[in-house]
Parts: structure tokens; C-alpha cells; sequence
């Protein structure tokens, strides 16, 4: 359990539940899902001193459950966002010489950045004042964003301390920037998942090169493919990814649309800040729609591969059929001039000659050659062009 308290551009970490809100400013309450399991009455308290609103049974159920979808939901006091992030792998990683990996016992198939599209969700209990996430054990977001978060502090500090008066306000205004220290408990946790959804950008560019191995290995007319299993195993985890990206996609959509509801402040300053909210869901979105829309045309690009594959494989049973056809056809006139000199008649013509055998044999390869060149000047026997 980690509370950050934001007052104003300082930062404070601390590990105990606190006693009240600051004057200018707002808590994040940073939880594992097991804490939150263990310590769920004591949060609750100190939800209800600091809001005067406590969660929902249903909400505190969906906070803990690991196998819910991103989803998006709210009261009057808060706001539940359920935001699905990837997990870190904690299998044995596998041999990765190349993408196609052989089957072991304990150990899963297919290329590692496929193996890594496994997810767990992080929970967000958004309040005016307070913002509550749970994590998963050892939770990277988590860890990183708060690094990050004190880092900003330190630096905001130093400049206010170097600085005159007119430079500190500039400071605090590039603050609110996008590496600067959030303004609200709604503005925390969209950098957060904004955190999250880039982590599914940075899969992308393993999820393209080692798919486009596959992809060559596919069309190559000299390789023979054999691991379909591990191939069909990466067509179903990029089904499984489009299926996640489309939950996060619809729970930010209903973000959007609640945070289009509020009602607009009258300071400027405010105002301000209610329209960064805006731009940044619409941000995520946009992020999440580079994501599936990606994910589609490697699935697209994988069916394509596959029927390249076959096809080229049927064309190449073509060419073979098409080459034993023609040397069937110049050895078929031979087999009738061989089985008519081989009927047991006692007159046929140059059986008894000294020249017979030469001039039947002339003309066995005379034909057989005008045969074969025929065929050759139709591409019959001709190889096929890489």
C-alpha cells in the first residue's frame, strides 16, 4: 500500500491511510489486489472520511476480480474504471532462435511477443479528491508512473528553488504537461492507462517482425511449413488481443461520454482543465484504435499468407502433374511402335532387315524429340520462375 499526496506541485510518499485531504490537492491511494482483499474494511473507512462515500459491494467485487474485462461504470460520488493491462510473463521464457518454437512440456508454443498477450486488470475508484487503483502483484504501471511521478516533484522543486517568481509559474505550467504532475484524481488516471495502451503500441513492432517470419516462410517456394499449430496458436492470441482492445475501446467511449455530462465549471482555469480531460480520453482512444486497427491487418495478413501458401502449393502440384503428363505423352508413341514390334507375327515389315532395328530406333527418338521440343515451345516443360 503506497498514498501519494498532490498538493499543488509537491508530491508526498507515505504508507499509511491518511487522516484528511490536503488544501490544494488530491490522494492516490495505490494498492495490490491482495491488500485491497486483506485491508477492504480500513479502505473503506478511510474512503468515508476523506469522500464521505464509501464503495459499493458491487464495485469492491468487481475491484477484485481478475478475470473481469475492461468495463466502465459510475454513481454520484465516483466513477469505476476496470482497465486491462499486460501482464508481465512468469513462465519459463523459451529458446528464441526464431519465432517457430517447438512444442516442450510446461512451456507454451508460437513466438515469445505473442506469449506476452497476456493480460490482468488494474482498477480505478475515481472521486473528486481521491483516486484508488489495484493492481496486480508487482505491477509495472504502478511502479513506473510512480517513479515518474516523484521524479516530476523533485524536478518542479529544484526549479522553484533556483528560480524567480515569474519562471516558477512557468514551471507550474509546464507541469500540467504530459511529463508534469496531474491536476486531478481524473487526470491521474488517464495518464495511467494512457501508460497501459502504450504498452500494447510497443507490441506491436515484436508482433509484425515475428509474424512477418512466418509470412516468408509461408510464400517461400523452397520451404516446406510444418508448424501450423503454433501458427493457428498466433491467429487465436491476435483474436484474443482484438477482443481486448475492443473492451478497452468501449469502456473509454463510456469514460467520454460521462465526463461529457459534467457539468462545465465557471473559472477558466477549470475549464481548463475539464477540456485536457477531453482531449486526453480522446488520446486513448485514438491510441486503442492504432491498436486494433493494426492487430486486424496482421490477422488480415496472416489469412492472406495462408492462401498465398496454398495456392502456391497448388500451383506447384499444377507444374508437377502438367511436366509427368508431357514425358508421359513423348514416351506413349514409343511403348506403341515397342509393343507392335513385339507381337508374335512372323512377317512384319523390318523385322527381318539388317537396318530394321536402327531405322525403328531413328525413328522412336525422332519422335520423341519432336515431342519433347513441341512441348518445350508450349512451356510444358518448362520450370516455373522464382
Amino acid at each position: 500500500m503506497r498514498v501519494f499526496t498532490v498538493s499543488g506541485q509537491h508530491v508526498q510518499d507515505e504508507l499509511t491511510l491518511p487522516l484528511a485531504l490536503p488544501d490544494n490537492g488530491f490522494i492516490w491511494l495505490a494498492c495490490s489486489r491482495n491488500y485491497f482483499a486483506s485491508e477492504q474494511q480500513a479502505i473503506q473507512q478511510a474512503l468515508l472520511r476523506l469522500t464521505g462515500h464509501s464503495l459499493l459491494d458491487l464495485h469492491i467485487s468487481d475491484l477484485r476480480n481478475e478475470q473481469l474485462p475492461s468495463r466502465f461504470d459510475l454513481t454520484s460520488y465516483y466513477d469505476v474504471l476496470v482497465f486491462r493491462r499486460l501482464a508481465r510473463l512468469q513462465r519459463e521464457a523459451v529458446s528464441t532462435t526464431g519465432p517457430d518454437l517447438k512444442k516442450s512440456k510446461g512451456k507454451l508454443t508460437g513466438p515469445p511477443a505473442l506469449r506476452r498477450v497476456d493480460t490482468s486488470p488494474i482498477g480505478f475508484a475515481i472521486f473528486d479528491k481521491v483516486l484508488l487503483t489495484v493492481h496486480p502483484e508487482d505491477c509495472a504501471i504502478q511502479e513506473g508512473y510512480a517513479s515518474r511521478l516523484m521524479a516530476a516533484s523533485k524536478d518542479v522543486s529544484a526549479s522553484t528553488s533556483t528560480s524567480s517568481r515569474t519562471h516558477v509559474s512557468e514551471a507550474d505550467e509546464r507541469s500540467t504537461g504530459a511529463r508534469g504532475i496531474p491536476v486531478s484524481p481524473a487526470d491521474m488516471m488517464l495518464r495511467m492507462v494512457s501508460q497501459v495502451v502504450d504498452a500494447y503500441l510497443d507490441l506491436r513492432r515484436d508482433l509484425t517482425r515475428q509474424l512477418d517470419h512466418w509470412q516468408a516462410e509461408l510464400i517461400h517456394p523452397d520451404t516446406r511449413f510444418n508448424n501450423w499449430s503454433a501458427l493457428l496458436e498466433a491467429r487465436l492470441s491476435l483474436h484474443h488481443l482484438d477482443e481486448i482492445c475492443e473492451d478497452q475501446r468501449s469502456s473509454m467511449q463510456d469514460w467520454l461520454e460521462s465526463l461529457n455530462t459534467w457539468t462545465l465549471p465557471s473559472a477558466s482555469a477549470l475549464l481548463k482543465e475539464h477540456e485536457i480531460l477531453k482531449v486526453r480520453s480522446r488520446d486513448v482512444v485514438e491510441h486503442i484504435d492504432r491498436v486494433v486497427h493494426h492487430v486486424r491487418r496482421l490477422e488480415q495478413s496472416i489469412e492472406t499468407a495462408v492462401q498465398i501458401h496454398f495456392n502456391a502449393q497448388s500451383n506447384r502440384t499444377n507444374e508437377t502433374m502438367r511436366t509427368l503428363t508431357s514425358i508421359t505423352a513423348i514416351f506413349l508413341p514409343l511403348n506403341l511402335i515397342a509393343a507392335i514390334f513385339g507381337m508374335n507375327f512372323e512377317f512384319i515389315p523390318l523385322l527381318h532387315t539388317q537396318t530394321g532395328f536402327w531405322w525403328t530406333l531413328g525413328s522412336m527418338a525422332l519422335i520423341a524429340l519432336t515431342l519433347a521440343r513441341l512441348f518445350w515451345r508450349r512451356r510444358y516443360l518448362a520450370g516455373s520462375s522464382k
